[in-house]
């Protein structure tokens, strides 16, 4: 009993000696981003993977490889999780329920069609999978979600570098363009922010578009994004149950139900419960953005610039397709006063 007590505090020292270095690496090029952000309005995860590329030869030290690794996977487990504090039945009952059916509709066709989408330009289901969700739920962050339950291929960190990329950047341009083709379009600041909440990609870039409009727009706007962002755990779930179908008899299936995605499920049904302090759930929030940036940059790290180019210009034009097709999906209801 002695000897156990003695080795597993000898092993954890071990562990974090190997791990320190790479994961102290990945936190100060998050800073660095985060930096460029706060001072120059740069979108932070973009700036945090294209920091990571350029530093890319780290992954392949020996001593720094690990805690890279250990960053890119374990981090971004932890920041989804605790995205669950963000959302909750109240936010369902604020929108109502038909523009949620509406949401839940056009996110789920998204990911179907892009599934299709990838097979007509040469790319595989999960390559579709990945790209659709990350359009149609959240961004970055879903992307980091579903890359970590897809089958491990050789282009895995590439295409998950390339999806964080694109999909950031598409985000940023439609911060920029979506306020005024509301405007063009006649919108109201209501249903303004319903069309942004329900169409931009990342969380930051609809707080940025809605409240450049108004505070109601940027309210209502923040309210169904994180709605769509609610909508990455049964995403995730049903996602990997397909995998393991697809997968049986072929190496290492994805587990049933990830650990993280069972957290995220877990804090999100304590906070609809009002048992989670109010005091807790900024801190939370600012934690979980803060693993998710230090994760984005870990995967930047492991990408090579030579194999992201690569992908491919029908790749990007695959995501420009599914960028305007969600859109055009929650204009339509809009437009026609079903909301």
């Amino acid at each position: 009993m002695t000897q156990f007590s003695m080795t597993r505090p000898r092993h954890l020292a071990e562990a974090l000696r190997r791990l320190f270095p790479g994961v102290a690496l990945a936190l100060i090029v998050a800073m660095a981003a985060q930096f460029l952000s706060d001072h120059y309005g740069a979108p932070v995860m973009l700036m945090a993977i294209l920091l990571g590329i350029a530093f890319n030869f780290l992954s392949e030290q020996e001593r720094t490889a690990a805690g890279i690794a250990f960053a890119s996977r374990v981090f971004l487990r932890a920041g989804v999780a605790l995205l669950g504090l963000r959302v909750s039945l109240d936010m369902v009952r604020e929108i109502g329920w038909g523009f949620v059916a509406i949401i839940i509709a056009c996110v789920a066709t998204t990911i179907l069609l892009s599934i299709l989408l990838a097979g007509l330009v040469g790319r595989d289901r999960a390559f579709g999978f990945l790209t659709g969700g990350s359009v149609a739920i959240c961004g970055a962050s879903a992307a980091m979600a579903i890359a970590s339950i897809l089958p491990q291929r050789e282009t895995s960190e590439r295409d998950l570098a390339f999806t964080v990329i694109s999909v950031t950047a598409f985000s940023t341009v439609a911060m920029i363009l979506y306020p005024i083709l509301a405007s063009a379009m006649g919108l109201d600041e209501h249903l303004t922010g319903l069309f942004l909440g329900g169409t931009i990609h990342d969380v930051a870039q609809v707080v940025g578009a809605g409240y450049s409009v108004s505070d109601e727009t940027g309210d209502i706007a923040t309210v169904v994004k994180l709605i769509r962002v609610t909508l990455l755990a049964p995403t995730v779930l049903i996602g990997a149950l397909a995998m393991r179908r697809h997968t049986s008899g072929m190496g290492k299936r994805p587990p049933l139900m990830p650990l993280f995605v069972t957290a995220f499920l877990v804090l999100a049904a304590l906070n609809s419960l009002h048992l989670v302090p109010t005091a807790l759930i900024e801190p939370a929030s600012t934690l979980s953005r803060s693993l998710l940036v230090t994760a984005v940059a870990a995967v930047g790290m492991k990408t090579s610039l030579g194999r992201l180019v690569d992908v491919g210009g029908a790749a990007f034009a695959m995501l420009t397709v599914q960028t305007v097709g969600l859109a055009c999906l929650v204009l339509i209801p809009l437009m026609l006063g079903i909301v």
